[in-house]
């Protein structure tokens, strides 16, 4: 049960540190900061701060075998262009709903756990996971004339399934599920710089950024979003399991809603509350199910 409760209280702490994205984006976004320099900045920044802390706090190898590269290199692409897929969908349709859309990734997490790894899908995750979804579309305050782009649909639901495999390659792929946290979760951040680096031509074609309000959200993006959710949600899909874990996730759209209400002054409607109600309920029953039922 103490290793349960740990799990789920990681799996809380990774989706409303991830939550945390829009507060440190979008001013770097405003500024004129394209995508792929702010995913830049927010890698690098974590993979130099992380890395000095394993190395000179923490005191712990960052060695890895060679059986180890390939399968860690594959799923940080996976979460990288998770990432890259979510910010490029925004061009396409509005935020709220790619961010609704989004939500399916417990579905498809639950589903690939089913079909490849023969993991049993109880009535109380099926019940958990329809009421966060009804939440997080009670959630979505879109505009009444907003058209829907298919084209941003599909690349929403391409980042979904990318996280899924993401969270399950975690959890079953034999010579990464045993690797410390702190280890997979560098390698993570260091081989997923990659993608960007990659992006903008070898950083020929970075944008600088330079105020002191830009650097300062460049680290809070390194540091809530990225090195604490990728080490949470480690922790939680080791000790509670891939569907768990994703299904907390639904923290994560209830945290952007208390980041616009208490920092950006945004309306709390009857409806938003309902959306809330409703998250915390499918939440609260997936983590207060019986044992058996994994």
């Amino acid at each position: 049960m103490k290793r349960r409760t740990i799990g789920f209280i990681n799996g809380a702490a990774a989706a409303v540190s991830y939550g945390t994205n829009p507060l440190f984006a979008l001013p770097l976004f405003a500024a004129g900061i394209g995508v792929n320099s702010v995913l830049f900045y927010r890698y690098a920044f974590a993979v130099v701060l992380y890395g000095l802390w394993i190395k000179f706090v923490k005191k712990d190898s960052l060695n890895i075998t060679r059986e180890q590269f390939f399968p860690l290199f594959i799923l940080a692409l996976l979460f990288s262009f998770s990432s890259l897929t979510l910010f490029e969908a925004y061009k396409h349709i509005e935020a709220g709903i790619a961010c609704t859309i989004l939500f399916i990734y417990p579905v498809l997490v639950a589903v690939i756990m089913a079909l490849f790894f023969k993991e049993k899908i109880t009535k109380t995750v099926i019940f958990s996971i329809l009421l966060s979804s009804a939440g997080i579309v009670l959630l979505y305050r879109g505009k009444p004339d907003a058209s829907l782009n298919m084209h941003g649909v599909l690349i929403v639901l391409l980042s979904a399934l990318l996280y899924a495999l993401y969270i399950v390659g975690v959890k079953n792929i034999k010579t990464v599920k045993h690797i410390k946290t702190d280890k997979l979760s560098f390698y993570i951040m260091l081989f997923g710089l990659l993608v960007y680096v990659v992006n903008l031509k070898f950083c020929t074609e970075l944008q600088l950024i330079s105020t002191p309000l830009q650097i300062g959200c460049a680290v809070g993006l390194a540091l809530l979003p990225t090195i604490i959710s990728l080490e949470t949600i480690t922790v939680s899909i080791k000790l509670v399991g891939s569907t768990t874990t994703a299904i907390l996730g639904a923290l994560e759209p209830l945290t952007a809603i208390c980041i616009g209400v208490l920092i950006f002054h945004e309306q709390l409607t009857p409806r938003i509350l309902a959306g809330v109600v409703l998250i915390l309920a499918g939440v609260i029953l997936i983590v207060t199910r019986k044992r058996l039922q994994n």
